[in-house]
């Protein structure tokens, strides 16, 4: 399932940096996906696109979002579930440049 920001955040920013699919957007701020331009999903605090959310996998072994967050406001989003599969998945597209490798318990949090 792709990760969410709750309305706890006190909108400081550490998470945007640490996404490795900029998928977090500042409140009120236009998102991009696939070449378009959409409304932004909050204009309170932070967000995270779901469409663009793997929870790290492929990247790191837990959500970086979380990790950094002072406020423990990135929690898993129980509307929008994905296997490590479709996640994973999502990473290739996301970044069709990148060359992953096999899934490990460095690169995702179902393997721990």
């Amino acid at each position: 399932m792709a990760t969410k920001i709750t309305e706890e955040c006190i909108n400081c920013g550490a998470c945007e940096a640490e996404c490795p699919n900029t998928a977090i957007y500042p409140a009120g701020t236009p998102y991009e996906l696939n070449g378009q331009t959409f409304d932004p999903l909050s204009n309170d605090y932070y967000y995270i696109v779901p469409e663009k959310c793997t929870e790290c996998v492929g990247h790191a072994n837990q959500e970086q979002c979380a990790a950094v967050c002072p406020v423990d406001c990135c929690v898993p989003d129980p509307d929008h579930r994905e296997t490590e599969e479709e996640l994973f998945e999502k990473a290739k597209r996301l970044h069709p440049d990148k060359s992953f490798g096999e899934l490990t318990s460095e690169n995702s949090h179902f393997r721990k």
